[in-house]
């Protein structure tokens, strides 16, 4: 029988866990040794078996094999098991072979699962790397005072019993989300300016970009709730008790936050779902949803329309209603002719107008200014950053400089009624 058909024969033959470690090993070392292997007539002068590395494993079956063509001695490969012993040696037999369509996919199999990103850094604010630790004084200012004034805000609606009213209640769900939408951004940008901690997780990642998409949704329905409370109160005087109940808080409340947290919940899937194959680098203090899903090394095309959907048609759509519910108060108030209650009902609803104006104006720029992110990419981030901690701050400055009942509960819990009483 010819060499090569030997060959082929011992190299299919099964082996099973019975067979003896010590016939494995002397029948591939005789074939090793009396040059049963055959030979790739392209390849050079140096066996394949010399540029072998040993298997690093506990148990080891050792086959030794005389170089004829080098002085270096014999040379031992170590593999775990007899049938892993017999593959590998038949394997580097066979490795002259090798068509360069397999040697192309050996590095592309190794790269994608080496590359493979994990964790991800977030690199500041772009184009200004060099003094961008100058920006955390007035964000840590900032934060401080939106964590303060919504505190107090809610500890006054919760203290005076005359602020048990729906308005006041819509006013101090507001502040949680206002609370709730700083504290899951500003501690992790606080950390980068001071820290340099620009790493996080994709876990992390992921989470609070749920939790930013979530809460800036539900900031834009609590507003909605509100506008629609005063469209009640003036439009409906009469029917008001009736109509806006507790119960009504509690169900507005709940639909907003099932309907923002199933919604929202897409976002981080489908960012999950991506492959992120080399990059980690995101130009962004945050987690945004396109700022991590343009590291992806494939389409993202359903993350773009779905972020789209979120910004346009649920935000959207409580902007449609609350300027509708606006209009029809404005309508309204106009043909009352006691010019007293005209300015009443446009100071009670001047300080929604405002915070509304300011929260819409800024989703229309941040989505029109990630367009232009690719020539000026910090003015997107910036305006992210800026939505995000400007209105927990300023939404409880408006109210308590605008409504006067909040102005004497806040005076009252801090122990300024007496004083401002007697002046």
């Amino acid at each position: 029988m010819p060499k090569e058909e030997e060959f082929e024969i011992l190299k299919n033959s099964p082996l099973s866990s019975g067979d003896p470690l010590d016939l494995v090993c002397s029948s591939l070392t005789h074939a090793s040794v009396h040059g049963d292997f055959p030979q790739n007539e392209q390849s050079t002068s140096s066996s394949p078996l010399a540029q072998t590395k040993s298997y690093p494993t506990s148990s080891y079956c050792e086959a030794a094999f005389e170089m004829e063509s080098t002085d270096e001695g014999p040379i031992y490969i170590a593999v775990p098991d007899p049938s892993v012993l017999k593959q590998g040696l038949f394997n580097l037999v066979d490795a002259g072979k090798e068509t360069p369509h397999d040697m192309d996919i050996a590095p592309r199999t190794i790269n994608e699962s080496e590359f493979q990103v994990s964790e991800f850094i977030l690199m500041g604010f772009p184009g200004i790397h060099e003094w961008q630790d100058w920006l955390s004084l007035p964000m840590v200012l900032l934060y401080l005072l939106s964590l303060g004034a919504n505190l107090l805000i809610l500890i006054t609606i919760f203290h005076e019993p005359t602020l048990h009213e729906p308005m006041y209640q819509f006013l101090g769900i507001l502040d949680v989300v206002d609370i709730g939408l700083a504290t899951t951004s500003m501690p992790k940008i606080l950390a980068i300016l001071w820290f340099d901690a620009k790493t996080i997780s994709q876990p992390q990642c992921f989470a609070q970009m749920y939790a930013i998409n979530c809460f800036m949704l539900m900031e834009s329905g609590i507003f909605l709730c509100m506008a629609v409370d005063r469209y009640v109160a003036i439009c409906y005087p009469l029917q008001y008790p009736f109509i806006v109940t507790e119960a009504f808080v509690i169900k507005a409340t709940l639909s907003i936050v099932l309907r923002n947290g199933l919604l929202t919940i897409l976002v981080p899937i489908l960012a999950a779902q991506r492959y992120y194959c080399s990059r980690n680098e995101i130009d962004h203090c945050l987690c945004s949803n396109l700022g991590v899903t343009s590291l992806a090394c494939d389409n993202i095309i359903i993350n773009k329309l779905y972020q789209l959907m979120l910004a346009w048609f649920v935000a959207g759509c409580d902007m449609i209603l609350v300027f509708a519910s606006y209009a029809l108060i404005i309508h309204s108030v106009l043909r009352l002719n006691s010019a007293e209650a005209i300015a009443k009902a446009l100071s009670t609803c001047s300080s929604h107008l405002i915070l509304i104006l300011f929260l819409y104006t800024a989703i229309i720029l941040i989505s029109v200014t990630h367009l232009a992110g690719r020539k000026i990419p910090l003015i997107p981030v910036l305006l992210n950053v800026l939505h995000i901690v400007i209105p927990p701050a300023l939404n409880p400055m408006v109210y308590a400089l605008r409504m006067q009942e909040l102005k004497v509960g806040i005076h009252k819990v801090l122990g300024l009624g007496e004083y401002i009483s007697r002046k």
